[in-house]
């Protein structure tokens, strides 16, 4: 009897957050040595991976709870403390593609939750990825990696709700990528991609003015040619649905006036009303009205409106939502009306 109780005097003492964080940053110390260093023994890389994969499923239930409990704030607080301090985030990221499927899950949902962990009352998170901001450089080229794309999607999406990440990505080369990710073959990534990009779009408000107030020409030229005018009926329809979100948008006003005065714009536009699909009819219908309603129209926009009074009257007889929808036909009769008493 004397023999059990001393042994229970030994039991290891429970792993509080900050310890798994430490063990899983020197697994992944041990992970990414036996990557460059391969010869190292199988056996035993297979047994610190199973390890890691072990850690990662606990630190996901601490941060996220489960059926039985629900998180605690204070080890959320001291799980997220410790995982910025050391270079944790970095390793993880990194080291992703070597895990196994149910791992890389169990890192993208914590990666994730992190974003949104504050400790004092601050999202530290965001302070980190200042400090390491080539990260997003990482994550943005992910979207080429077929096995790889979705869970650095995701955690690209959770990173770039700090308006400091944002605003890198969108004052780099960053954001060209994405007009070529959207059509990427690959339905799944292409959609990620595209949610990707409403988010860098349309989260932080000022952010996204100055980079459109800096950047309209070679933006809009683009988003026209690459995404409205793409022969792939997804992509037109993702993109009519984003460009209305982004003029509609109040803090975006200097931008959509000047939108509204192009010629190119308005013919894209147009044509877009005549597409077969509702949705595309109904959405470039709420970007149409606003070149309509513009109380400086340029000249050569009342000269195209004019001369297509006709065509346009019967396109917009045309188009009608699936279900009644009062305030679709108030625009609608007003746009008409501003037609109609249009003069060259």
């Amino acid at each position: 009897i004397v023999r059990i109780k001393m042994k229970g005097l030994f039991k290891s003492k429970p792993r509080t957050p900050p310890d798994i964080v430490r063990q899983t940053r020197d697994l992944l110390v041990y992970a990414d040595r036996s990557v460059s260093i391969p010869d190292l023994r199988e056996s035993k890389r297979q047994e610190k991976l199973s390890e890691l994969s072990k850690n990662l499923r606990e630190l996901k239930l601490i941060l996220y709870g489960n059926s039985d409990a629900e998180p605690v704030a204070e080890a959320c607080a001291q799980l997220t403390q410790e995982f910025f301090k050391g270079d944790t985030l970095r390793r993880l990221i990194t080291m992703l593609q070597y895990l196994n499927l149910e791992a890389r899950k169990d890192a993208t949902q914590v990666v994730a939750n992190l974003q949104r962990q504050q400790v004092n009352s601050r999202l530290i998170a965001s302070d980190y990825l200042e400090s390491n901001i080539d990260l997003m450089d990482f994550l943005v080229d992910g979207f080429e990696n077929t096995d790889m794309a979705l869970h650095y999607g995701t955690m690209f999406r959770e990173c770039i709700r700090h308006q400091i990440v944002a605003k890198y990505v969108l004052d780099s080369q960053h954001v060209k990528k994405f007009f070529y990710y959207i059509q990427l073959p690959n339905f799944d990534i292409a959609a990620d991609a595209a949610a990707t990009f409403k988010e860098l779009l349309t989260r932080h408000k000022s952010t996204v003015a100055e980079f459109l107030t800096k950047n309209e020409d070679w933006f809009f030229a683009d988003y026209n040619s690459k995404l409205l005018e793409s022969s792939n009926y997804i992509t037109r329809r993702q993109a009519i649905k984003l460009l209305g979100d982004i003029l509609l948008d109040r803090s975006n006003s200097v931008v959509m006036t000047k939108y509204v005065s192009s010629m190119d714009n308005l013919r894209i536009l147009m044509n877009l009303l005549r597409e077969s699909s509702k949705t595309i009819q109904i959405d470039a219908f709420h970007v149409f009205k606003l070149f309509v309603a513009n109380q400086r129209k340029p000249s050569d926009i009342i000269n195209i409106l004019v001369a297509n009074k006709n065509k346009l009257l019967r396109l917009l007889a045309d188009v009608k939502p699936d279900k009644e929808d009062e305030s679709f036909e108030a625009d609608k009769a007003q746009v008409v009306r501003e037609i109609v008493s249009l003069k060259p």
